[in-house]
């Protein structure tokens, strides 16, 4: 992940850097901008962090706006559709402390998810 680097020179925790495995993923309810047969919802990946800890992971962000950007919801994970934080729909779950929020960024994988749907013939992709 492109900013993932950034936070952790920052001294920002990237838990599922810490728990060795890959960052969970979540189909939002958020409508991504659809192109003709491909529609579906903004997918985005998942790092608990304290508040003070969200504010300048979003500041030390902003300069990523070409690739992930800024977290596009901090906070309660069922404004966006996420019901069980436990249960990611890609990757693995993660740990998160009692004084941590959930701190979501756009991801790869809207592409992926949209594509499924649309059922097209071929497809070459990434993995999550």
């Amino acid at each position: 992940f492109t900013f993932e680097h950034a936070l952790l020179d920052a001294g920002l925790p990237i838990r599922h850097i810490e728990e060795e495995h890959n960052v969970p993923m979540y189909i939002t309810n958020i409508p991504a901008a659809s192109s003709g047969h491909f529609s579906g919802n903004i997918t985005v990946s998942m790092r608990p962090m304290t508040m003070q800890q969200a504010i300048k992971a979003t500041e030390i962000t902003t300069h990523f706006k070409n690739v992930h950007g800024t977290p596009i919801h901090i906070g309660n994970p069922s404004e966006i559709g996420i019901e069980n934080i436990t249960n990611p729909d890609f990757g693995e779950p993660v740990t998160i402390k009692e004084n941590e929020v959930p701190v979501f960024w756009g991801c790869g994988v809207p592409p992926q998810s949209v594509a499924f749907d649309a059922k097209p013939e071929l497809m070459i992709t990434h993995a999550p």
